[in-house]
């Protein structure tokens, strides 16, 4: 019953976690309210509250980026891999 054997590739990869890392993160920092429902420290007269949350949408742009740009080199590795495997 050991995929070592059958050939097949592993589901779970090192770049597939942090791609879910990418993907995950804007959501958890936006869900934890807590941390962000304050006034201070001020940006350009900008309560925190609100300065923070526009810059979770820069870096959720950022990181959902990442994600596919890791997601589109483990597709072709994984392409790769199958096609040199089948040889």
């Amino acid at each position: 019953m050991s995929e070592t054997g059958t050939g097949k590739q592993p589901v779970v990869t090192p770049a597939r976690v942090v791609i879910a890392l990418c993907l995950l993160a804007p959501f958890v920092a936006m869900l934890w309210v807590g941390s962000y429902a304050k006034v201070d420290p001020l940006l350009a007269g900008i309560p925190f509250f609100y300065w923070y949350q526009m810059l979770w949408v820069l870096l959720s742009t950022a990181l959902t980026v990442v994600a596919y740009k890791l997601w589109q080199r483990d597709q072709r590795a994984r392409r790769g891999r199958e096609g040199g495997e089948e040889r």
